[in-house]
């Protein structure tokens, strides 16, 4: 694929344009459990909290870049972790669409009505207990990003086209529990994604781009 090529496949107009044709079934779920054979029961047992991430993709001289975050190391849970903004599900949210967008504006200061929604993917069930669902969003134009300091370390972007290539989505394992759990990693720079957040991105490669 010559770089004219990529730029036109993993464009922001192409990633909408495949956002909007995603379906899935109400009931159908995607998680760690897919890299850890035997978990599946145990993990969707499990995942009862409801979450929102944005999966938010803005243009930059032409290129198609997602946004993602540094969480701050002194937060209590996931410190100092890549992860794609968001949170829990308050009670006051109208949907996890509403819930993903005002949680990346309160994480990145990105108002809301420079997000533009075009899909949202199946559920994503994590070992910690959370039932995400991830919203796929176009940022416009070039609103300004500052991290929240109460939650957020750095905001960084990654070119859509690493992202979605599968050759550069590793396999890792930790030892946790007294069992080797497996997840999948995607370096970049000094970052490190990996984890549900990798996985929700393997997600978003295997949806859109088949």
């Amino acid at each position: 694929m010559t770089p004219a090529e990529a730029t036109v496949r993993y464009g922001v107009d192409d990633f909408a344009a495949r956002a909007g044709r995603v379906s899935h079934a109400a009931d159908e779920a995607d998680g760690d459990f897919r890299f850890n054979t035997g978990l599946e029961d145990l993990i969707r047992a499990h995942a009862v909290k409801d979450a929102a991430v944005l999966v938010g993709v803005i243009e930059r001289a032409g290129e198609a870049r997602m946004v993602l975050t540094k969480r701050n190391e002194r937060m209590r849970t996931h410190s100092g972790q890549v992860a794609l903004p968001g949170g829990r599900i308050d009670p006051d949210d109208a949907s996890p669409v509403a819930a993903a967008l005002r949680e990346c504006e309160e994480e990145t200061a990105v108002p809301r009505d420079a997000l533009r929604p075009v899909g949202q993917l199946p559920v994503y069930l994590s070992g910690s207990g959370y039932r995400i669902h991830p919203v796929l969003a176009v940022i416009e134009g070039d609103p300004p990003m500052r991290p929240n300091p109460g939650e957020v370390e750095t905001i960084f972007e990654v070119p859509l086209a690493y992202l979605m290539d599968r050759n550069n989505h590793r396999r890792g394992s930790v030892e946790w529990r007294g069992k080797r759990r497996y997840f999948i990693e995607m370096p970049w720079g000094d970052q490190r994604i990996w984890g549900v957040t990798a996985g929700i991105i393997r997600t978003v490669s295997e949806r859109l781009y088949g």
